[in-house]
Parts: structure tokens; sequence; C-alpha cells
């Protein structure tokens, strides 16, 4: 039975390769974490507070929605966003998006998620490329963010841009 994730995106340059290129890729510290994707599960894409460079402007959002589309494997060549390296990787299949600086907040639906037993410090459990969500956690994040995705085609352009000159 396939299993409900969060991927936990924290820096933007990775955020538009991620829906631009519907693939997801993990840092080799993160491999075992990353294998228990499994193709078929269904995963929420989420940013970080920190993922626009503006901790104080912008709040941690579901943004999408997509299921794993191949297994998580070492990738041939690995990828790199802001000098870090990430070496495992798997292809995603995007079904939904929010608009761009859009989405689910999900601080606001901490305290109904078991996934996270102390709202306190909820925050300290997304330190990680991703979280594995109970099944009544995964129903109430779909339920609350249905409505705010539109189709992958309509909503891919905004996540794009060019990379900074180096």
């Amino acid at each position: 039975m396939p299993s409900a994730h969060l991927l936990i995106i924290g820096d933007r340059p990775a955020l538009s390769w991620v829906v631009t290129e519907q693939r997801m890729a993990f840092p080799a510290g993160r491999a075992k974490a990353a294998r228990a994707l499994e193709e078929g599960d269904e995963v929420f894409l989420y940013t970080t507070r920190g993922c626009f460079r503006n901790p104080t402007r912008d709040l941690g959002r579901v943004i999408g929605r997509a299921t794993i589309a191949s297994p998580v494997r070492v990738l041939d060549e690995p990828v790199v966003f802001n000098e870090r390296s990430y070496s495992e990787g798997c292809r995603l299949k995007v079904s939904g998006l929010a608009p761009f600086r859009e989405g689910l907040v999900l601080r606001d639906l901490v305290p109904r998620l078991s996934v996270f037993p102390d709202p306190a410090t909820w925050s300290v459990r997304m330190r990680r490329a991703s979280l594995t969500l109970p099944p009544a956690d995964a129903e109430l994040v779909r339920t609350e963010l249905e409505p705010l995705l539109r189709p992958y085609g309509e909503t891919r352009e905004g996540y794009w841009w060019e990379p900074a000159a180096a």
C-alpha cells in the first residue's frame, strides 16, 4: 500500500528544478531516508520559510502534490544546488501545484497533525529531506490542499527562473 510523505524543499533553485524537471534529489547523508520512498507513493511538496531567503516574510507551505514515478537510485551525475551535492534521486509525476508563493500554510494544520506530537517544536521535524505522514495526516493535508491546486501545466512556468550568473 502506498505511503504519503512531505518532500521538504528549502532552496529556491532546488524548488525550480524539482517542479520543472519533475524530479527529486537527496544528499548522500539522507540516502537511507530517501529509500523509504517507493514508486507509487504520494508526496506533498513543501517549501520552507527560508526557501525564498526571506523567512520573516515567507511561510512554510505545501505547494503541490505528486506521485513517486521511479525508484530512488544513485544518480549517474549528482545534482548540485548552492555547492551542495545531491547524489540520489527519483522521478515525480506532479498532479497539481498551487500558484507561485501560494499554497497551504502548514503551521496552521500542525495542532491537527499527529506526525507532530509537540506542536511547539514541530519545525524540528522538518529538518530533513522527507517526512512520512500517517494516513489520517495525509488525508487532512490532501483535503486542505486540494482546493488550492491548479493543473501542473497551468502553474509550472511560475516556478521556473534562470539561475543567477556565477
